[in-house]
């Protein structure tokens, strides 16, 4: 673990709620999975139609990166410092299921819609698209949160003397209801020492 990495920003999305650095951006009176990241959307003021094609995995990545990264200067260049690693439990399960019943027998018609976003890494590459970034992009199925695995794989990025920062975190929607997301912007600089014990305090905002 490289004790010189910190937590500059974390996002953190669940129970209707999206909190970025212990401030509530929204609250959705009750709406959750990709109701409360559609309201999220509409609160948000964007203008990302493709946002509506996402699967609920990769609309939680959307949404979790707006709000982390809506204050970050000179945003839409193109970088090769930035990688993005998330981690999951459920990783694409529930669009693995939607495209199976496409191709039950007898009405076998296999959506292709459904089809991109049956790999857990579409949402890495959507959240490099959108924010133009040219590093690593991994992730991870783990079993549960487990912030000592996430803050050691996070910690391995730097390994690659190009990565300065790293957009990481945990996002899981094991159905369209349902939307359990923590995301932090990991670098060397200002910022809260990245720990497991600090990742499970911030788990636990919701």
């Amino acid at each position: 673990m490289d004790e010189k990495l910190t937590v500059r920003h974390w996002c953190r999305i669940a129970s209707g709620l999206v909190i970025k650095d212990g401030e509530v951006v929204l609250h959705s009176g009750g709406e959750n999975g990709v109701a409360l990241l559609a309201a999220a959307y509409r609160h948000l003021g964007l203008n990302y139609p493709k946002f509506f094609k996402m699967d609920a995995l990769s609309k939680a990545g959307f949404v979790a990166g707006e709000v982390l990264l809506s204050d970050e200067k000179d945003r839409f260049e193109p970088r090769e410092d930035r990688a993005v690693v998330l981690f999951s439990s459920s990783g694409c399960e529930a669009d693995d299921i939607h495209y199976r019943e496409t191709i039950t027998d007898g009405n076998y018609y296999p959506s292709p819609s459904l089809f991109v976003y049956t790999l857990p890494n579409v949402v890495t590459g959507e959240l490099a698209i959108r924010n133009l970034y040219r590093g690593e992009t991994s992730a991870y199925v783990l079993e549960k949160f487990d912030a000592k695995e996430i803050v050691r794989l996070v910690s391995e990025a730097f390994v690659d003397e190009k990565t300065k920062s790293v957009l990481a975190g945990w996002i899981d929607c094991p159905d369209d209801g349902s939307v359990d997301a923590m995301v932090f912007l990991a670098e060397e600089g200002e910022g809260e020492p990245l720990k497991p014990e600090l990742l499970y305090k911030l788990f636990e905002n919701k």
